[in-house]
Order: structure tokens, then sequence, then C-alpha cells
């Protein structure tokens, strides 16, 4: 059993570990590979903030392809970001190839630091990679009594409506707004009818994916992930015409042009690959992966305590909404992954076994000791 292991075994099966061990553990493969030392503490935390939030897609399973990226090269492991455009309330970045887990906090700070000086900052980044979760952001925002925005544009995974292969990512938005006594709201969602994280865990875990959320490589639709992965495509929100997909299309559309149009990153299916096992874009039209931020200082628009206690009285007046049969009623953007945050903190995160192969493959790669 390896030294990480905290518990054994979850009601799943899964091996459970503790996250600080975890945390370190990704620390010091960042740093293996010539992260410096506080990229990678922070790189490592949004990784654990990942899984402690239940976003298991994101957390620790990640680890093996930012690795895998870094030991070939592909990821500039100490990049140097500098500002391209700029105005006192906007930046263009370009994050010169780095790890998207350090262009990305990079960036979300300097349009934080322009909501200080301004109001608002927005702030577009081309040249990076992937960049964790993009609920990490605006958490970061709240602590500074913000709202926040935070979007990427990904590799290419999602059919636009009526299309049969993929052109767009999974392509996410967050945004979070904090409340007085209750808890903030924090929206952290992908554009499709899924992120492409919980494709690949359902691969790992065996498992059959709901109805709409794929088509096969023919553009039939499919329940296992599989057929999905094997030249099919992702689904945007919605799925179909008649059930609304036209509107997550044109919303993981928006995120491709703020992130990637906007930013002179590239776009669409010329976005680069996440991993080291697939055939490059056709072309380029850009550099890199594109980000998009954006920060608003409260008191630029209503006194803060005002707004924090209307953001109270929303939530407790959607509390009460009368339920749905066989629920408990409506949830407010955020529950499950506090309620998971507050579980996992204390127990510590499962992991599947094919995870925890990756985690022994990435410490071969790096060297850095996971048993």
């Amino acid at each position: 059993m390896s030294e990480l292991e905290k518990t054994g075994v979850d009601e799943t099966g899964g091996v459970v570990f503790e996250a600080d061990r975890l945390e370190e553990f990704a620390r010091r493969v960042f740093v293996q590979f010539g992260v410096r030392v506080s990229d990678a503490e922070e790189a490592a935390r949004i990784l654990s903030l990942a899984d402690l939030r239940g976003i298991d897609s994101h957390g620790i399973a990640r680890l093996h392809a930012y690795s895998r990226m870094l030991d070939k090269g592909r990821i500039n492991p100490a990049p140097e970001m500098r500002i391209v455009r700029e105005t006192p309330g906007t930046a263009t970045v370009d994050g010169d190839n780095g790890l998207g887990l350090i262009v990305g906090p990079w960036a979300n700070r300097l349009a934080m630091e322009k909501a200080e000086a301004v109001g608002t900052g927005w702030v577009a980044v081309r040249g990076s990679n992937h960049f964790g979760i993009a609920g990490y952001y605006v958490l970061e925002a709240l602590e500074r009594d913000q709202l926040g925005w935070a979007m990427t544009n990904t590799t290419k995974i999602v059919a636009p409506m009526w299309g049969a292969e993929r052109m767009l990512g999974t392509n996410p938005i967050a945004i979070a707004f904090p409340g007085c006594e209750e808890p903030p709201i924090v929206i952290d969602m992908a554009s499709p009818a899924a992120a492409y994280g919980k494709i690949e865990m359902a691969i790992r875990e065996e498992k059959l994916i709901p109805e709409g959320w794929a088509i096969d490589r023919d553009g039939v639709p499919t329940t296992d992930p599989s057929e999905m992965a094997d030249g099919g495509a992702m689904l945007p929100l919605g799925s179909t015409r008649e059930r609304g997909g036209h509107k997550g299309y044109c919303l993981g559309a928006m995120i491709d042009i703020l992130s990637g149009v906007l930013s002179g990153a590239n776009w669409g299916p010329f976005t680069p690959v996440f991993t080291t096992d697939f055939e490059e874009p056709p072309r380029r039209v850009g550099i890199g992966l594109g980000h998009f931020f954006g920060a608003m200082r409260i008191e630029a628009f209503i006194d803060p305590d005002e707004f924090k206690r209307q953001i109270d009285d929303w939530i407790r007046t959607f509390r009460k909404t009368k339920p749905a049969p066989g629920t408990d009623g409506p949830i407010i953007p955020g529950d499950p992954e506090r309620e998971a945050e507050l579980i996992r903190r204390e127990t510590g995160i499962p992991l599947v076994a094919a995870v925890v192969q990756d985690l022994r493959e990435v410490a071969e790669i790096s060297g850095v000791p996971f048993d």
C-alpha cells in the first residue's frame, strides 16, 4: 500500500488518499520538471482544490497529462508571462507556452489588480495550456471582495449544432457572487452536456454515460464513452435543437471567441491538444491555448454590504422553492462542490485504480517517489 494512502478503500472500491499528501506529491513532481517552487505550490493547490470539491476529472487525475507534456518539452515549466497590449482596465497576456496552472493565476491576478485600480479588469490570454478548474479563479476574486469571471477554450471535442465531428472544446466558464451570511454562489460549468473529464472517468470506471452527452464517429447518439473517445464527439449543452442544444452551442462559441480570437490564441478545431497521444491540429491560427479573465469591484456598482445582503436574500428565497417530486428541493450553484469539500477534507480523496496507476507512471517519469 502506498505511503500516501489514508484509509484503504471507499464505498466504490477506490483507494482513499489524504488530500495534503496528494498535493505535496503534485508539488514535488512539478518542481522536478523545472517549475518554480512558488508556481508549483499554486499549481498543486489548484489540482487539490478540484479533488476536494468533487471535480475529480480536473484534480490529481490530470497530473499524468501535465507530466507527460512537461517531460516531452511541450510545455514551458518556467514561463515569462508578458503583457502585449494594455489599457487601464484591460490587457492581453502572452503565456510563453507555460503550464496553464501558472499562466492562469498570473493573468487572473492582473485582472483583479486592474479592478482594484479602475473598477473592472479584463485580461485575455494566449500562449497558455490547460488551466485546471475555472472555479479556482473566481474563488480567488471573492477573497478580494470582487466578482470574478474565468473561461478558457480547450482541445476540440464537441460537435457544433447539427454537426457530426469535433470542432469546439468543452470551453468552461465560471463566475462567483459572495453572500453575507450565506456561502457564495459559485457557477462553474462546461459548455457541453458534461466536461470531457467525466467521459474519461467513465472509461476508467467502465461505466456508461447518460443519453445526450455524446455521439459516435458516425454521428449516432451513444452512451458508450469508448465510442465517443474513438472518433466520436460530445454534444453541446442541451444536445438536440428541441432540447436547447443551440443554446449550449452558442455558449461554447462565445467562450471560444473571447478566449481564442480576442486574445490571439488558437480557436475552434485549431486549439492545441492536451496530451502527447493525439494528432496535432490541421493548422495554427494563433498562439497556444486561450483564456479570458474578468474581475469587478462590487463597490464600483453598489454598496458591497447591500449586495451581499441581497445575495443572502436571493439564496434563501430560492431554497424555499417548492421541491420537485422525489427531490429535496432546489440547490444553489456551488452546493454540491461545497458539500464534497466538507466531506473530503475529513475523509480524504477517493481515486479509482486507473488514476492510481497513472500516478505510479508519473512517479516513474518524474523520479518522485509515490511508493
